[in-house]
């Protein structure tokens, strides 16, 4: 499949924002804007693509710091999953919480849930809903890949925090394995902090999936 993934840590807190092109048609789809937006709009102006869609896996302030200009610079929707709007809607509050002074976010044009598939050339991405780190924290699947783009779900070797407003550990355990781990050992997972890993890696090393899995182990027989 004619896919490119471009992986750019952005910002203060290196929040990974992606850009999934089809190099056929050059459209292209921008997951997590999070920051720098005049470097996601180089690779997008240098590559010739067309953005045609803006998605967010959830709306904490680092994900989104650059979607406005993105959006403006691009004119493609911004979507992400209802349950995180009233989030989106108070990032700079938030942000000043933490001592950061964030732009106003775009405005978004739509929502997706779980089953809504985004289709842009020969990308596919299909939405699960993976809640946990924040009410409506989603990730994409791109099965063509072999790639789920996770936002704050699932880490190399961690998880996403679960202290914040709407976070809630069990359903955040809940959500990798019932949505990520199934997808199989073989997928790469694309993040939205810190390096690539694959499913595999992360059910056989990471710590906080083999706590999950030992403290709620039971026997059936």
């Amino acid at each position: 499949m004619p896919i490119k993934i471009h992986l750019l840590p952005l910002g203060a807190l290196q929040t990974n924002c992606y850009v999934v092109a089809d190099t056929d048609t050059h459209e292209a789809v921008i997951i997590d804007p999070s920051d720098e937006a005049p470097k996601i709009l180089e690779v997008v102006q240098r590559e010739g693509y067309q953005v045609r869609e803006i998605l967010a896996t959830h709306a904490h302030f680092d994900h989104v710091l650059a979607s406005k200009p993105v959006k403006e610079a691009t004119q493609a929707p911004f979507r992400l999953h209802a349950a995180d709007v009233p989030q989106l809607r108070h990032a700079q509050q938030i942000a000043a919480m933490y001592g950061i002074t964030a732009p106003e976010p775009a405005t978004h044009d739509g929502t997706v849930d779980e089953g809504t598939v985004i289709e842009v050339g020969a990308i596919k991405l299909e939405t699960f809903f993976t809640p946990g780190h924040s009410p409506g924290h989603v990730s994409y699947v791109l099965r063509s890949e072999q790639v789920v783009f996770s936002g704050d779900c699932l880490f190399a070797g961690g998880i996403g925090r679960t202290d914040l407003p709407g976070g809630d550990y069990p359903t955040l355990m809940y959500s990798i394995f019932d949505k990520l781990v199934v997808l199989g050992d073989e997928y790469t997972v694309c993040s939205g902090h810190g390096p690539t890993t694959t499913i595999g890696e992360e059910r056989q090393s990471n710590p906080f999936l083999l706590q999950w899995l030992s403290s709620n182990w039971r026997d059936e027989s």
